[in-house]
């Protein structure tokens, strides 16, 4: 006896594919808001400095649930740069941008993450996965929050 549940006979491979993906998407996601944290100048400069620096802290504790949810389902979570960048969707902020186009693009990539979760939803369900779907469900909660609260610096 293997010591797995019954619900683990169910081929749980297309969901811990997606949420690798969701992972990277996270992880880079995370990765360009701290930049952003670290680069942002102009006249809201402590207001913004202080909210990218709370998107990405949570964005790292979403990367560690992504993660274990991946090992919790026995499959491998990928963690290295080189995995990240075959599977994200979320494309790397290149050169200096101003406050505006900061907010433009992270709007635009919590955009895509909410594309993500809402393509990942139904593999969930077709995966017999209530955990997965549950933690998905939280994450599009957070990204279309988060939306709405930088939407609000453009006007």
């Amino acid at each position: 006896m293997s010591g797995r549940s019954e619900s683990f006979k169910v081929n749980r491979k297309p969901i811990t594919m997606g949420l690798s993906q969701f992972l990277a998407s996270t992880y880079s996601l995370y990765l360009k808001t701290q930049n952003f944290h670290w680069n942002v100048t102009g006249p809201i400069f402590s207001m913004l400095h202080t909210f990218f620096e709370t998107q990405y802290e949570e964005l790292a504790k979403a990367v560690d649930l992504i993660a274990e949810r991946i090992r919790a389902l026995d499959h491998y979570a990928p963690g290295s740069y080189a995995e990240f960048s075959k599977l994200t969707r979320i494309k790397d902020a290149i050169g200096k941008k101003n406050a505006e186009e900061m907010i433009e693009e992270l709007v635009a990539d919590h955009r895509l993450m909410v594309d993500l979760i809402r393509e990942l939803i139904p593999i969930s369900e077709d995966c017999e996965d209530i955990v997965s779907q549950d933690l998905l469900i939280e994450r599009l909660r957070t990204h279309e929050k988060t939306i709405w609260m930088l939407d609000s610096f453009l006007g």
